[in-house]
């Protein structure tokens, strides 16, 4: 139950249930979030950040929108040319979030799941991802495989190897994943017009952060009102002898899979794919480079500067977490 392991969930469900209190203490929590977005970041109502629909509306919400986190970051990016940075594939996954209904046997994600890639938006197929080691200080750098029969046993080498992260890939292609996946595949309307004009960038990859950080305050207002007191909060499972299981779920920096094998009763095998090893893949056998690695190709190196600050926008646009990425 300690850390890194979630407290409140366990399999069948979570820890605990609630309460008709803990409903309205829950309420509460997020009516304050509410009001600090509101008034603090956004400066508007989360449903008018939400309702902006293409770049003429979100140029026309930052001439008369007023004083905001929100206006001085659009006003910044501006300055900063954020729209012209970090662009990488636009190639987009996501693995789809948060189950639509209360029907266990139809659990149709609200966000759908897909990609983008050759300016549509395809099927997510997860038995098309494969793991490439051939940059990474890891064994088993002679063959790309499938996550299921994957190992991830460090090997400093020299030579070609240069990171501890993997190289995912789908049908053998990188895919950038993220907020600016899920709100794409979604057809959020101002992301889509803002990738349409300039594709993934600094300025697109934010802008997609701040569209959920209003949505999903809404969803979860519906969501605790859905919550019934004292109903059941788990359904425990009994012990598996032997099988294999792959899941996914949406993490807030994109599209998380794990593959699991049992044998005699007993975790065989665990393979991770987090979000930031795909954004942060190295080069793969064919020498492709990875999503970040592209978008920092060509960033702008300003005179006098020993960190160029266009590097750490652009790394900080895809909202690393290298801990993850190396497990």
């Amino acid at each position: 139950g300690h850390w890194p392991h979630t407290l409140a969930i366990q399999p069948g469900g979570v820890a605990r249930g609630v309460d008709a209190e803990a409903c309205q203490r829950l309420s509460g929590i997020l009516a304050g979030v509410r009001a600090d977005l509101e008034n603090n970041l956004f400066g508007v109502s989360l449903e008018t950040v939400v309702e902006l629909a293409d770049c003429t509306a979100l140029h026309t919400w930052r001439q008369h929108g007023g004083a905001s986190d929100f206006g001085l970051f659009l006003d910044i990016a501006e300055t900063l040319e954020l729209s012209t940075l970090g662009r990488a594939y636009d190639q987009f996954l996501t693995c789809g979030a948060w189950p639509g209904g209360r029907d266990p046997h139809n659990p149709a994600p609200l966000w759908p799941a897909g990609i983008v890639a050759d300016d549509a938006v395809l099927p997510f197929t997860a038995q098309d991802i494969t793991e490439d080691h051939a940059f990474a200080h890891l064994r088993d750098h002679e063959r790309v495989h499938p996550p299921a029969e994957g190992t991830t046993v460090p090997h400093l080498r020299d030579g070609t190897a240069y990171t501890w992260c993997k190289a995912p890939r789908l049908a053998g292609r990188p895919f950038e994943t993220g907020a600016i996946a899920r709100q794409l595949v979604r057809g959020q309307p101002l992301i889509r017009a803002l990738v349409a004009r300039d594709g993934g960038t600094v300025f697109s990859r934010v802008m997609a952060r701040l569209i959920e950080m209003a949505a999903l305050p809404l969803l979860m207002e519906r969501w605790v009102h859905q919550l019934e007191p004292g109903a059941p909060w788990c359904v425990p499972h009994g012990t598996l002898a032997n099988g294999q299981s792959t899941g996914f779920t949406e993490a807030a920096r994109g599209t998380l899979g794990h593959w699991l094998h049992v044998e005699n009763g007993h975790i065989a095998g665990y393979q991770i794919i987090a979000p930031t090893t795909w954004n942060f893949s190295p080069r793969d056998a064919q020498g492709v480079p990875g999503p970040l690695e592209r978008a920092l190709e060509g960033a702008p190196v300003r005179p006098g500067e020993h960190t160029p600050l266009s590097v750490q926008h652009i790394v900080r646009s895809f909202d690393p977490c290298m801990a993850c990425t190396v497990h």
